[in-house]
This record gives structure tokens, C-alpha cells and sequence, in this order.
């Protein structure tokens, strides 16, 4: 038995009315409803099961096609204010209220009591089990006569649980009892007992371990005289939660519609109504210390698909990536799920954030979001202090980060880094500017002389290009000040070129022909260093942003990279 098993679980069932698309349905709960829960520090998990017990190919109210299980370090947390301020305006949407409307639910609350484990169980909440397969039985009862309690726990432990244990596939056996109270109405429940039993997908269910664990006369006895209204159903595993919003698959229906979240943090876009004519998910996740980090999902809707995270530079934000993105899903034929997000710094930080902010605290965000996101696995594309951090990620988490491209940007801080950001921040302080919320922001000034450093003196000639610099310029003059001044300590000093001579992966460099010393640097300090036949692509006509100057060339040279690990086949 496990001794430090979970205090208890919110166990749902539920069956969606006709009339609501079943994409609405998953996209409710997958992109919004889950993801809610999971984000709250007291709730550990939560899965979503669908039954295989069903005589019709759907559901009905007395037999439910779908179930979720949450498991809660105590369940007291479902009276208090976190969780109750998730069930009611103004934190739940007008979405969600008119989509329960259209669903049976039937919600309830279990203590545990007992648990056993096998040697084949599997955590399926962490993140390298995402994708396992896992199959559930749940048996409910009442008893006959509430002084039968002991009488089916030595059952259980002396007889039922070894004989189940020996039956093939069997990985674990949980029982629970309902909570003392109902936490909904407060008032005192009859206890209903649930067994959770679960099993590999090969298993011996119906064979002759399961037939002898289930015919004794112990347990025809339990049956007879001690159990009452008996209820059982079978469930495979269907989705597993994460604190981010990653379903795009629902999103690819023509049933879904866009959606936002009442605090404007979460957007949902459906391919029919995007821009893009592809889903797109608009999020956030909030990182161990309290920093939030806005994130964009598109791309592929394979959820076991391919991942590509980009990685912005300091002072911009992710829609540095945009023409990259749309040119690379072309290229691949929409086979990769591309995640882009903006590094901290670009807000204000919270003052009891890390400090001060280090590459390695940069590496851990993008683990972060790997994590909330449960991709086991990524491809990384990084440029400038995000290249470094791409660099560092494939370094660091070679069993997370499957390649990575390394942009405009270097292995190690020269000395002088510190004294020429120092003298940056000094230029934004002088100049004052502030944001219509009164927060101070980068300012015009040293977003004028960045951007001039940034671009080769031929793109302000080209018409195609001059809106986009304009663009980058605002976005460098709209950076929090705050954030700016905090996000540039990473670049004071940092050395991983020690680190590099080890590194047995897949990595590459590329680099604006036109962005200084760069060129050179990154062949004879990292390219020739990371290990022989590691290739540094230099873009002509680029300066510090290639995927911004020469996007399609850029995309194709990542597409061909990545396609050459075996990720794409095209």
C-alpha cells in the first residue's frame, strides 16, 4: 500500500444532451474547464475517461459516455474561495455556464481509504508517461448494513486485493468512501463505496485470474450479504489535464466557436474564424516563482504531433515569429504544433521573482511550458539572448529538447556586456516614458538606436519590410522597463562553452550575414566547438533578426534541419 496516498478525489460523470457538437463539448473542457482546475497549487491531476461499457454507440443519463477524476490533497479546498470563485461569476464564462446547460453532471466526492500499487503502475499525470494508455473500473455500492464496514475491508486486504493483483495488466487498486459531508449542500451523505481498479491496455480482464479473484465464496458472500445496489463500468483513458491550454484538435471543428476567458488572458480561435485559417490557442502559464508567460499554440492538430518552440529575443515580443510561422507550417504541410511565447521581462516581473534572472532561469521558464503543455519532447528555434537559451535547453535537457537552432547570438557574455546594457537602461531612464497605465516603458529613444543596430541598411528600402520594422519598433519602445531592466542581468555574464564539447545531439547555428562580428564569433566560438559537421547557416541580407528580414528562407532551412532529425517526412 502507498503511505502517502492522496486525501481524496472529485469524481465526475458526465453525458452532453443532444443538440450540443461534440466539439464544443471538448473544447469547453479541454481548453478551458480542465486547465482552470489544474492551474490551482491543491489539485494534482485530473484525467478524463470514456467508457467502453456502452451498449450504443452513445451514452445516456443513467450511463454516462464520459468521466473525470481529480485528485485534491485535501478536500476541504473545494469549500473555499479559490475553487469556488471558478464556479461562479465573474471568473466562469458565459461559455461555460451555457455549455453546462446542455450536459447531465454528476459530481461527486470521495475520501480515500486504501490504495495498493503493482510494479506496472504508472504516474500518468507525469509528463514522460503522456500518451500511456490506461484502462479503469469503477465499482460503486452502498451496504446493507452500515456495521459491514470491517467485514468488507478484511475482504479487500485479506482475500480480494492478492487474488486482483495476480491478474495480468493490473496496476493499481484504489478504494474510497463519499466525504462526511456533501460539500455542495453540506449536508450529511449516505456513504457510497467506490473501488477504482486500473490496468494496462493488455490485461486479463475475463481471464482466469480475474474469473478466480471474483467467484469465491468469500466474495459471493461479500455480495449477498454485505453489498447493496452494485454498480460497475468500464473506462479507457481519453485526456490527461495540464495547467495550458493545448487542445487543438476540437478547435479544427466547424462546430467550435471562438471563446475568451473572463480576465482576456485565454483565447481560443477556431480555423474557420482565424486569421490564419488554422486553430490557434492564446494563453498563459505562471511559473513556479509567480511569472506569467503568454503563449500561442497553432499549427498541427495532431496532439502527439511535433513540437516547435520559438524563442523571441529581449525587448520584442513572440510576434517577431509571424511570418516565420506561416511560411514553416507551409513548408511542412501543417505537420508540427508550433509554441511561441514571451520571455520574461517583456512585462513587469513580480518582486519576489527570481532573481537575478540567469540563463539557466531562462531554460527553466521553457521547461516550464513544456511541462504545462505535458510535450514529453521539443524541437527549439531561438534567437539572440533566446538563442542562447535554446543553446542551453539542448545542452542542459538533451532527453527534452530533440534539436535546436541557435540564432545571432553567443556561448558566453564578453566582459563589456554588463557596462553596455547598463548604459541601455540608463537611455530609457532619461527618457521617461511611460505607458496610458502609467508603467514605464523602453521609450522611442533606444528603440530607434536597436532597431538601426538590428536591420541592414538595405530593408528600410524595401517596401515589404519597412511596416515590419516599424512594428518591431513599437514593440521594443512598448517593453516594461521594469522587465527590461531585470531580463537583461542573464546577459551580463554567462559561459556554456564548457558544456558544449559533451553534447552528442542535434544542433545548428544561424546567423544574419549582415549583424556584425557575429558571423565569425559564432563559427569559432560555437559552431566549430559543438562538434564537427555542426553547420552555421549564414542568411545574406539579415542583420539580428533573420526571421524577420528573410522569413521564408529562414523557415525552409528550419524545415529542412528538423526534417533531417526524422521529424518531418516532407
Amino acid at each position: 500500500m502507498s503511505s502517502q496516498p492522496a486525501a481524496g478525489i472529485l469524481y465526475v460523470t458526465m453525458q452532453p444532451k443532444d443538440g450540443l457538437p461534440e466539439a464544443q463539448f471538448h473544447d469547453w473542457y479541454q481548453n478551458e474547464h480542465g486547465p482552470n482546475r489544474l492551474r490551482l497549487p491543491f489539485c494534482k491531476n485530473g484525467f478524463r475517461y470514456r467508457a467502453s461499457d456502452l451498449d450504443t454507440q452513445s451514452g445516456s443519463q443513467e450511463k454516462p459516455e464520459w468521466m473525470a477524476i481529480y485528485d485534491f490533497d485535501e478536500l476541504e479546498h473545494l469549500t473555499r474561495e479559490p475553487y469556488l470563485k471558478l464556479r461562479s461569476a465573474p471568473v466562469q464564462s458565459q461559455r461555460e455556464r451555457d455549455t453546462m446547460k446542455h450536459i447531465f453532471v454528476d459530481r461527486r466526492n470521495y475520501d480515500l481509504l486504501q490504495e495498493w500499487t503493482g510494479d506496472d503502475f504508472r504516474d500518468l499525470h507525469k509528463v514522460e508517461n503522456q500518451g500511456q494508455k490506461n484502462v479503469m473500473i469503477a465499482v460503486s455500492f452502498q451496504l446493507q448494513d452500515g456495521n459491514n464496514e470491517e467485514e468488507l475491508e478484511r475482504w479487500y486486504v485479506q482475500e480480494h486485493m492478492p487474488l486482483l493483483q495476480k491478474v495480468p495488466g493490473w496496476r493499481r487498486t484504489r478504494r474510497f468512501v463519499t466525504s462526511y459531508l456533501d460539500l455542495e449542500s453540506g449536508h450529511r451523505k449516505e456513504k457510497e463505496f467506490l473501488a477504482l481498479h486500473e490496468y494496462a491496455p493488455q490485461n486479463g480482464l475475463g481471464g482466469p485470474e480475474f474469473q478466480a479473484a471474483k467467484t469465491t465464496k468469500w466474495c459471493d458472500k461479500i455480495y449477498k450479504d454485505v453489498v447493496k445496489e452494485r454498480k460497475r463500468r468500464v473506462y479507457d483513458l481519453y485526456y490527461t489535464f495540464g495547467a495550458a491550454q493545448r487542445d487543438l484538435k476540437s478547435l479544427a471543428s466547424d462546430e467550435a466557436f471562438p471563446a475568451e476567458s473572463t480576465d482576456g488572458l485565454t483565447k481560443t480561435y477556431p480555423a474557420k474564424s482565424s486569421p490564419e485559417h488554422r486553430p490557434v490557442i492564446s494563453s498563459c502559464i505562471t511559473t513556479p516563482d509567480g511569472v506569467s508567460l503568454p503563449y500561442r499554440l497553432e499549427g498541427s492538430t495532431d496532439p502527439d504531433g511535433p513540437l516547435l518552440v520559438l524563442i523571441n529575443s529581449i525587448l520584442v515580443d513572440h510576434g517577431i515569429w509571424d511570418t516565420f510561422v506561416s511560411h514553416f507550417l507551409r513548408i511542412t504541410n501543417n505537420k508540427y504544433r508550433v509554441l511561441r511565447y514571451n520571455t520574461r521581462g517583456r512585462f513587469p516581473l513580480p518582486q519576489n521573482s527570481t532573481s537575478p534572472i540567469t540563463l539557466d532561469v531562462l531554460t527553466t521558464d521553457l521547461i516550464s511550458l513544456l511541462d504545462a503543455l505535458r510535450a514529453q519532447k521539443a524541437s527549439v528555434m531561438g534567437v539572440s539572448l533566446g538563442g542562447a537559451t535554446a543553446l542551453n535547453a539542448g545542452l542542459e535537457y538533451p532527453e527534452r529538447i530533440e534539436a535546436f537552432i541557435a540564432c545571432d547570438t553567443n556561448a558566453f557574455a564578453p566582459p563589456s556586456n554588463a557596462n553596455a546594457w547598463n548604459e541601455r537602461v540608463a537611455t530609457c531612464e532619461a527618457e521617461g516614458a511611460t505607458s496610458s497605465e502609467g508603467q514605464h516603458m523602453v521609450g522611442q529613444r533606444l528603440a530607434e538606436a536597436t532597431v538601426r543596430r538590428w536591420f541592414v541598411s538595405e530593408s528600410y528600402s524595401d517596401d515589404n519590410l519597412v511596416g515590419q520594422i516599424s512594428r518591431v519598433k513599437d514593440m521594443v519602445a512598448r517593453n516594461s522597463l521594469d522587465g527590461f531592466k531585470r531580463s537583461v542581468e542573464a546577459l551580463h555574464a554567462y559561459d556554456i562553452r564548457s558544456k558544449m564539447g559533451g553534447y552528442n545531439g542535434k544542433g545548428a547555428f544561424l546567423v544574419g550575414a549582415g549583424d556584425g562580428v557575429l558571423p565569425k564569433t559564432m563559427r569559432e566560438n560555437m559552431a566549430q566547438k559543438l562538434g564537427t559537421g555542426v553547420d552555421l547557416n549564414v542568411v545574406d541580407g539579415a542583420g539580428h533578426l533573420p526571421m524577420v528580414e528573410r522569413p521564408e528562407q529562414v523557415a525552409a532551412y528550419a524545415a529542412d534541419f528538423f526534417g533531417m532529425n526524422g521529424i518531418v517526412d516532407g
